[in-house]
């Protein structure tokens, strides 16, 4: 059976005329697997929902985007980027909204795994450690 997934992509304009350039905001996820990748580790802001979840799926993405940025995700101009499905088999929904989204300030939630491995100790890591705008 498939996961699904639903994000967001903010994004925004930067400076005017000719050197006019779009930008979109990315996150790197947090953990001990993540700490030393970057290469293939951006993704934009989402979450995992259930199949039955379907009915609100932009609810899910504005819900994982608060989760795990610690900020309130844009809104203006929202627009649907349809469905991906990637080669995992994930199902991955995605919209793109205009506004501007604080890099520095991102403050993600948490989760737990065994670390170090085979040790029986549980250590809490962001779901995201970082965010950055690109173009």
């Amino acid at each position: 059976m498939p996961k699904y997934s639903a994000g967001l992509l903010p994004y925004r304009w930067r400076g005017d005329g000719a050197e006019k350039q779009l930008e979109v905001f990315i996150v790197h996820p947090g953990g001990p697997f993540w700490s030393k990748k970057d290469d293939g580790a951006w993704s934009i802001v989402k979450g995992e929902y259930e199949p039955e979840d379907e009915s609100d799926v932009l609810a899910v993405a504005l819900r994982e985007f608060r989760e795990e940025t610690g900020q309130e995700p844009p809104l203006e101009d929202l627009v649907s980027l349809g469905e991906l499905r990637q080669p995992s088999g994930k199902r991955l929904v995605a919209w793109a909204a205009q506004g501007d989204v604080d890099a520095d300030a991102v403050v993600s939630n948490t989760f737990e795994m065994e670390w170090p491995p085979r040790s029986g100790k549980a250590a809490a890591f962001p779901e995201v450690d970082r965010g950055a705008w690109v173009s």
